[in-house]
């Protein structure tokens, strides 16, 4: 088993890939809505796994994190209200581009924070049921 650190860093590949393939505006708008809003919907379990059960192991074991894991919890919340921003305008090519770059812009800079703060930790982890990042 990988791990979580290096599990984390996974997810935020595919996710950082698939948003660029999203804001290169290849699909057909059909295409372009359906896969907008799958990954919306896997970047929001991605950060709700992070905040319901990796978050709260990190705390307990290294409670020196707690303010980070606080940010990058906030983080989650401004990334949240782009999601629901871009599902809004998902048919207006010009606000859906606009909003696809701003959190590309927020999600680049959460990722490597968290990235930066918490892999070391999280690789530090022995093996836990439910735990996914």
């Amino acid at each position: 088993m990988k791990a979580f650190g290096t599990q984390l860093i996974e997810m935020h590949d595919l996710l950082r890939t698939e948003l660029a393939r999203l804001r290169s505006g290849s699909e057909g708008p059909k295409d372009l809505r359906s896969h907008c809003l799958a990954f919306c919907s896997a970047l929001t379990r991605h950060h709700s796994g992070e905040d319901e059960s990796v978050f709260p192991t990190l705390a307990e074991r290294h409670p020196e994190l707690r303010p980070v894991l606080e940010d990058l919890s906030r983080d989650h919340g401004l990334i949240t209200d782009i999601l629901l921003r871009i599902e809004a305008v998902i048919d207006d090519p010009q606000a859906r581009d606009s909003e696809l770059d701003g959190l590309a812009a927020i999600m680049e800079s959460h990722f490597s924070f968290e990235e930066r703060k918490i892999v070391e930790a999280l690789n530090g982890l022995e093996e836990l049921e439910g735990l996914t990042v």
